[in-house]
């Protein structure tokens, strides 16, 4: 590893010359500049790309510290790790490139957040490390962008307003997109790929990845059924058709690890599920199904090796390309929130997000989820262990978000 200074830093960015990592480190500049508040540098394995990165953001960044460091090497990554409080890492996929920076951050008492949305690796890594970040003091939360901030505060701000509202949480929610313009990143893409090229060599690999409690403590898994939308539905509660979203495996996943940390606060039967709406009558049900074929052919192309190899030379961006910036300034979401009570209860939110989900908005998330991992959550209000969103933000993120990010919450009427 080598580094411009001997110096403390508050948050390095790892990976910061990949497209993603550009992105969140021109937010961070904008935001808080170099040596502001948040004192702050970008790690990479190649320095030449690493200068050229701190010349791209301009005379201001020119004190931007550079660390050089491979995902592979252990040693440099505890070098990395001993300099900063907070590491945030877009290096993904992180089934092939994240384990060693995390059992590094979990030895070495160094905050850690990031992109990954791969529930068996996020799974391995808790199995893992859990023990070594509860002893060392890292606090260590995956899922810190698109996936699965949204869909975990989402869900948080609407149980928190049931309980003010009904005295208890809604026994069931339901998040439906309602509208999203974007595109899908190189590297989740990527990161996609290698999951279900994964699973379709391995059955127990599959077991798991259908399990929707994959990353609840093992010994507080409900035994709740939960709903299966890997078809084209009719939702009478949104009064229109649904086709299965792609992140729902992921999100469900978070949420349900949330209930379980925070002592079953949405209670221990809560049922929870993701889709996409598509519209009503014939031409949203017709949009339901294209969405979902395409869907399902695409998943069974990439467990194919033949296939798969096509897809990745011809058809899907690679790791390292995204949109043009207006593309990425153009993008937004609007999700939408339905909570019911065990008595008829219905409480009604939405989200919605300005940016491009896996570019703009996700940089801004993360930008401001590593800043306050960094400098407004001290040791002693949180211990180390392996968190969700929103069990170790909470209301503080949100508020955040909303204020900073470009992400909207709110009630809605009926």
């Amino acid at each position: 590893m080598a580094m411009d200074d001997d110096i403390q830093l508050d948050l390095v960015v790892f990976g910061g010359t990949s497209f993603v990592g550009q992105i969140l480190c021109r937010r961070l500049a904008a935001t808080f500049g170099v040596d502001g508040p948040l004192r702050w540098g970008a790690a990479g394995r190649s320095h030449r790309k690493l200068q050229d990165l701190r010349a791209s953001l301009g005379p201001h960044a020119a004190d931007l510290h550079l660390i050089v460091a491979d995902a592979t090497d252990e040693e440099a990554l505890r070098q990395l790790c001993e300099s900063t409080k907070v590491v945030v890492s877009t290096v993904g996929p992180f089934a092939l490139y994240g384990e060693t920076l995390v059992k590094v951050c979990a030895e070495t008492g160094t905050d850690y957040c990031d992109l990954a949305a791969e529930v068996h690796w996020i799974r391995r890594m808790i199995d893992s490390y859990e023990p070594a970040a509860k002893a060392s003091g890292a606090r260590i939360v995956h899922g810190c962008g698109f996936d699965s901030i949204p869909s975990d505060l989402g869900v948080h701000f609407l149980q928190r307003h049931a309980e003010e509202r009904f005295g208890r949480p809604c026994s069931q929610v339901k998040m439906r997109v309602k509208a999203l313009r974007g595109k899908a990143s190189g590297g989740s893409v990527a990161s996609l790929m290698n999951v279900t090229a994964e699973a379709a060599r391995n059955r127990a690999l599959r077991r798991e990845l259908a399990n929707p409690y994959a990353l609840t403590p093992r010994e507080e898994a409900p035994e709740t059924r939960q709903p299966s939308l890997s078809g084209v539905k009719f939702d009478h509660d949104f009064g229109g058709w649904t086709a299965p979203y792609v992140m729902a495996g992921t999100n469900t996943r978070i949420v349900h690890r949330t209930n379980a940390l925070s002592d079953f606060a949405y209670g221990e039967d809560f049922v929870y599920d993701e889709a996409v709406l598509t519209g009503r009558g014939v031409r949203g049900r017709l949009a339901a199904f294209v969405m979902a074929s395409a869907l399902r052919s695409f998943l069974i192309a990439t467990a194919l090796r033949p296939t798969r190899w096509l897809l990745k030379r011809y058809m899907v961006p690679a790791p390292g390309e995204g949109p043009s910036p207006e593309a990425q300034k153009n993008g937004f979401y609007d999700l939408r929130f339905l909570g019911t009570g065990d008595d008829g209860e219905v409480l009604r939110a939405k989200l919605v997000g300005a940016g491009d989900p896996g570019y703009a908005s996700t940089s801004k998330i993360l930008a401001h989820t590593g800043a306050l991992l960094a400098l407004d959550l001290p040791k002693s209000e949180k211990p180390g262990g392996f968190w969700t969103p929103a069990t170790l933000f909470g209301d503080r993120l949100i508020d955040l978000l909303h204020n900073r990010a470009g992400l909207k919450f709110e009630l809605l009427p009926g």
